[in-house]
């Protein structure tokens, strides 16, 4: 039996997932069950172009707020909270402490986004 190995792992973003399925669409001409069902997922949940993701991301990296990485920063830039009290609830799921200053910056930060996308 095969066993794969991981080479590296990176967390992507919901916009990078759309790209790479729409690369997978084009390269089998049809997606499995499960590719299908998570296209159908990413195009109902991804707020940001791929673009206007990476950048909110370089801004939030500018940051340099102490103790938040890169799959924090990518959690948060998928769902877009619009609140602190928001962010709060994203970051309680890891073990990671944000200053409130800090929650402030990065909510913000967001909502430049947020009111670029509509």
């Amino acid at each position: 039996m095969v066993k794969p190995e991981i080479i590296s792992e990176k967390p992507i973003s919901i916009a990078e997932l759309r790209k790479e399925i729409d690369t997978i669409k084009k390269r089998d001409t049809e997606l499995n069950f499960r590719s299908g069902r998570t296209e159908e997922y990413v195009n109902n949940f991804s707020f940001l172009s791929k673009t206007k993701e990476d950048e909110l991301i370089k801004k939030l990296n500018s940051l340099d707020i102490p103790r938040l990485k890169e799959h924090h920063i990518v959690k948060i830039v998928d769902i877009l909270p619009k609140t602190a009290d928001d962010l709060k609830l994203i970051l309680q799921g890891y073990t990671v402490k944000v200053s409130n200053e800090n929650i402030k910056k990065i909510v913000s930060v967001i909502k430049e986004f947020a009111e670029k996308k509509k």
